[in-house]
C-alpha cells in the first residue's frame, strides 16, 4: 500500500492511496499528518485507519508529476516540528565511496581511514541481536521541515556552497506519539542532497556539506521495508541522459540493521517530542560525485526504484557565488 498526497482541483491538499495499479483520493482525510495522528489515537496500525475510509476518485499520478501537484506524502503543519535527519557508511560498497572521495596524495597503504574504521565497526556490530544496542553508526542534521522540497521542485544550492550532488536513499518516516512514542508510518525514496567537494576537503566538514535541502517521495510506502530494494538514480542535462546507476537497499545490503538506526536517532529525547515528524535517510553507497560527475545548474536527478511508485524527480539548482558576511543585528 502506497499513500501520498497531492493539489487537487481547488488547489487543497489531498491524500491517495493506491494499491497495486489503481489509486484514489481517501475521502474525509485531509492530510497524511491527520490520518496518521488518528490511527494513533485510536490504537489502530495505520493500514486499519485507511480501510475505515472510503476511497474517492480514481487519479493519475504519473500525469499529476507531470502537472507539478504532487506534495510530499506526510508533512508536519509547523514545518519547525519535522526534522530531516540521516546516517552514513550504513550500506555495503559506502566504506570505498566514502575513501574515494576524501583520497589524498600521500597515504600509506597501512593507514586506515576514520571512514574505513566506522564502517568496520558498523560491520562487526551494526546488526545486533537479542534487542541490545549495536555501535552508533554516523549521524548526521539536514534541517527542518523548511529544508523538504516536494517531489518536481528545485533542490537549490547556496551561493556560499562549492557544489551539490544526489544521494538515492531510502527514508524512513516517523510521527512521534503523545506518550513520546516514535511510530514508523513507512519508507519513502529520498535525495540527499549534499555538497560532496566541501566534505571532500575535510571530513569535519561533514556537517556542513549535510545542511543542505532535500527531496523525499512522492509516494509512501506503507508497511516493512524489503530486505533487498533495488533502484535506479540518473541524472538528465539538456534532455539527455548524463549518468545512470543501479542502487540497492535493505538490510541485506546494510552493514546495520534498521532497528539499530532508530535507536541510535529516537534515544534522545529531543527526537522524542509529541507530534513532531521525522524523516530519517538510511544512506547510499551510490553517488554521481564518487564518478566524477560534476552537476550543473538545470540537471535533472531522477530516483526510482519497484515497490515505491512514482519516481522522484527534482532539478538542481545553483545560486550565484556570493562570500558576502552574513550580517548580524545587535540589539
Amino acid at each position: 500500500m502506497l499513500l501520498s498526497q497531492i493539489l487537487d482541483a481547488q488547489g487543497n491538499c489531498a491524500v491517495v492511496v493506491r494499491n497495486g495499479s489503481e489509486a484514489g483520493v481517501l475521502k474525509g482525510v485531509s492530510s497524511t499528518y491527520q490520518l496518521v495522528m488518528d490511527a494513533i489515537r485510536r490504537g489502530q496500525s495505520l493500514a486499519e485507519r485507511i480501510r475505515s475510509h472510503e476511497l474517492g476518485p480514481a487519479v493519475d499520478l504519473d500525469k499529476l508529476a507531470e502537472d507539478g501537484r504532487l506534495l510530499l506524502p506526510l508533512h508536519h503543519p509547523d514545518p519547525a516540528h519535522m526534522h530531516l535527519t540521516g546516517t552514513g557508511l550504513t550500506h555495503l560498497g559506502s566504506a570505498a565511496t566514502r575513501d574515494a572521495m576524501h583520497a589524498k596524495t600521500e597515504t600509506e597503504e597501512t593507514q586506515m581511514t576514520d571512514s574505513m574504521k566506522m564502517f568496520r565497526m558498523g560491520l562487526e556490530n551494526g546488526k545486533p541481536a537479542n534487542g541490545h544496542a549495536g555501535v552508533q553508526p554516523e549521524w548526521f542534521y539536514k534541517g527542518n521541515g523548511s529544508s523538504a522540497v516536494p517531489p518536481g521542485g528545485d533542490l537549490v544550492s547556496p551561493g556560499f556552497c562549492d557544489d551539490g550532488g544526489e544521494e538515492p536513499e531510502i527514508a524512513g518516516i516517523y510521527v512521534i506519539g503523545p506518550d513520546g512514542t516514535p511510530n514508523r508510518v513507512g519508507f519513502a525514496l529520498a535525495n540527499e542532497f549534499s555538497d560532496h567537494v566541501m566534505e571532500r576537503q575535510n571530513y569535519l566538514y561533514l556537517a556542513h556539506s549535510k545542511l543542505r535541502p532535500a527531496s523525499f517521495g512522492p509516494e509512501l510506502r506503507v508497511g516493512d521495508l524489503p530486505d533487498h530494494v533495488e533502484g535506479t538514480s540518473r541524472i538528465i542535462r539538456n534532455g539527455a541522459l548524463l549518468w545512470e546507476k543501479p542502487f540497492v537497499s535493505g538490510e541485506s545490503n546494510m552493514s546495520h540493521n534498521l532497528a539499530n538506526l532508530e535507536h541510535h536517532h529516537f534515544k534522545y529525547g529531543l527526537f522524542c517530542q509529541s507530534g513532531d515528524v521525522h524523516v530519517h535517510m538510511f544512506g547510499t553507497a551510490t553517488l554521481s560525485f564518487a564518478d566524477g560527475v560534476s552537476c550543473e545548474d538545470g540537471d535533472v536527478v531522477e530516483i526510482a526504484a519497484s515497490g515505491f511508485g512514482v519516481p522522484l524527480k527534482n532539478r538542481l539548482t545553483f545560486d550565484a557565488k556570493n562570500n558576502t558576511m552574513t550580517a548580524v543585528r545587535v540589539l
